[in-house]
């Protein structure tokens, strides 16, 4: 029988893996389930579990009776996640049905927006290089919506190391989760493509800020300004950005935080026509574009963000050697020093312009 977690007692079986998000057991099928058990499948905020109608003695099981209330409550309680990560992939998967029914033009419930995304972005002050570890739960053929809550937290946190106040900053990466709302208005045909996209699908792929502002366009909860940071995430300094080709002045910081976000999760991420790049190696793509297409202190501040998690790091270098960051020179934070699991050696990536960190591990 399939039930609530609160509505199991010591002695029941199970009768099927408990999965999380990973897709990994929580707890095996065969478990006879003691109080330790329960309190655990509580905690990772499992919906449903399906156990034997007997308990281990052979007595029939009677589930507990509970109160839908407390029950909900629960589940929306933030103290309730055991990590950033876990909490990250609920909002996620809340996320993939919201977007699915915009995709059938159910309006944008923004009370509901809030209580889902804000609770996740009030953690930013807490993580530490978790956040840049995120993209590793990525599948390519979920990365859209990976994409949208990302893109908040990433928002929210560079807008609070930018010395933004609280108000200012939950509300930039709420305007980094809906900058990509309007992709429920493109063809999914184009959306889900496997293969390379043509200079038409490209095209439509470029009205989606143009889509979303106009999703967010009459509720009258969402401030002006967030609506055109909406608008202006993908405009760029030189006047290169699209939809309306703005430059300099003319595009809202809101939209400059959120267009580095944006870039940053995009290339380290997996998608159907794009390989993903090391966070390190896309740090330095983006500092080229500094003083050209983005903001010089949006990037300033990324860059250095990253740098401030890394010492004590694992990462993985580009020729498969495993070793832990010891030092980051203040110029050169992309490529620090890290001692080799190996053989103990020091290597400084500054000297080696041919090797660089593939992934933080």
């Amino acid at each position: 029988m399939h039930i609530d977690p609160s509505q199991l007692v010591p002695g029941c079986v199970l009768i099927s893996d408990v999965k999380g998000k990973t897709n990994r057991p929580i707890v095996p099928m065969n478990t006879v389930l003691s109080e330790k058990h329960i309190t655990v499948l509580q905690k990772f905020l499992v919906e449903t579990v399906d156990v034997s109608p007997k308990l281990i003695n052979g007595e029939p099981f009677t589930p507990k009776v509970i109160h839908k209330k407390e029950s909900i409550g629960k589940r929306k309680s933030k103290k309730e996640y055991n990590s950033l990560v876990d909490h990250y992939l609920d909002v996620v998967d809340r996320y993939r049905k919201v977007f699915e029914s915009w995709q059938n033009s159910v309006p944008i419930d923004m009370p509901h927006v809030r209580q889902m995304l804000i609770p996740l972005l009030e953690r930013v002050g807490m993580v530490g290089s978790d956040l840049f570890t995120l993209h590793h739960s990525v599948k390519k053929e979920d990365y859209y919506y990976h994409h949208s809550v990302s893109v908040a937290i990433f928002s929210a946190y560079l807008a609070k190391k930018m010395g933004y106040t609280k108000g200012e900053w939950l509300q930039i990466g709420l305007a980094g989760f809906l900058s990509d709302c309007g992709m429920a208005r493109v063809d999914p045909a184009i959306v889900n493509k496997q293969g390379a996209l043509t200079s038409s699908e490209l095209n439509e792929i470029k009205k989606h800020p143009t889509y979303s502002y106009r999703l967010v366009e009459q509720i009258p909860t969402i401030t002006q300004t967030v609506k055109l940071a909406i608008l202006q995430h993908h405009e760029r300094m030189d006047g290169s950005g699209y939809p309306l080709g703005l430059s300099r002045n003319k595009i809202l910081t809101y939209a400059r935080i959120i267009a580095v976000s944006d870039i940053y999760h995009a290339m380290i991420c997996e998608r159907h026509y794009k390989k993903k790049q090391s966070p390190f190696k896309v740090m330095e793509e983006i500092q080229k574009e500094q003083f050209s297409q983005l903001d010089h202190n949006v990037v300033q501040t990324f860059v250095s963000s990253l740098a401030n998690f890394s010492i004590g790091t694992r990462v993985k270098l580009s020729n498969n050697y495993t070793g832990e960051i010891v030092f980051m020179e203040e110029k050169y934070p992309t490529r620090p020093m890290v001692r080799l699991d190996e053989n103990d050696k020091i290597v400084i990536l500054k000297n080696e312009p041919n090797l660089y960190i593939a992934e933080i591990l």
